[in-house]
């Protein structure tokens, strides 16, 4: 188990777009992996994706906690504390 905060309290809020990445689909881009907000439900792309999109969203509101939003994946990581979960 962790010790980090942010995942132990972390919440399970619904994608607010199910379909892909928020950004992505905005602008076009396409993605490689997907990751979900587990503060707000933002989905946002991988920094294996040219967006980047997930790690903007943590730098742009801070919410620490990000999950796989791949099937069969259940990870979870802490963009404060470099943990995974």
């Amino acid at each position: 188990m962790t010790d980090c905060e942010h995942l132990t309290g972390a919440g399970d809020p619904s994608p607010r777009t199910p379909e892909g990445c928020e950004e992505c689909l905005r602008t076009g881009m396409r993605w490689v992996h997907l990751r979900r907000c587990l503060d707000c439900g933002h989905i946002g792309c991988c920094d294996s994706s040219p967006g980047r999109h997930s790690t903007a969203h943590f730098r742009e509101t801070g919410h620490p906690v990000i999950a796989s939003f791949e099937p069969g994946e259940a990870w979870r990581w802490c963009f404060v504390d470099e943990t995974l979960g």
